[in-house]
């Protein structure tokens, strides 16, 4: 099993969104960076990740979602009414993939980026490192189990 974490601005998708979808599960589509990408095509089916809420007034860890579906294509680049479309993907050359979460528990509190960025312990951990502005990293076991105990 490996971990993750999982970048969505709250008002364009947030962990109360996933907590209402249909046995809690969603695609998580409309990555666009390449990197980011590659994460998700190695994601596996009950592989963990932490939901981020970011670009908002408290930004941080909100709680923890299971890959419910491996890596599909992100049929929406293919949309031209689609927010994510993107001219240059095609059925026959896909650019973009995309994978189901399901969510596993919202935590009772945001474990903020202010105070991940205050934890000796994760000063390795991407997240909290300068200029990491990318929506899916890895998180190690030992982040994962730190984190886990903060909350």
């Amino acid at each position: 099993m490996r971990f993750w974490l999982m970048k969505s601005e709250p008002e364009v998708f947030s962990i109360d969104d996933l907590a209402q979808r249909p046995n809690q599960i969603e695609p998580w589509e409309g990555v666009r960076n390449y990197q980011a990408r590659n994460f998700m095509r190695e994601m596996e089916q009950g592989d963990l990740a932490f939901f981020y809420h970011s670009n908002c007034k408290e930004a941080g860890i909100v709680g923890v979602m299971r890959i419910a579906k491996t890596a599909y294509v992100d049929d929406s680049a293919l949309d031209k009414n689609s927010a994510y479309f993107d001219p240059k993907s095609t059925p026959e050359n896909p650019r973009w993939w995309r994978v189901d979460v399901q969510l596993v528990e919202k935590f009772a509190r945001t474990i903020t980026l202010h105070e991940l960025k205050t934890k000796t312990e994760l000063a390795d951990f991407q997240l909290v490192q300068r200029g990491n502005r990318l929506s899916i990293l890895p998180v190690t076991q030992t982040q994962w189990d730190f984190i886990q105990s903060l909350q």
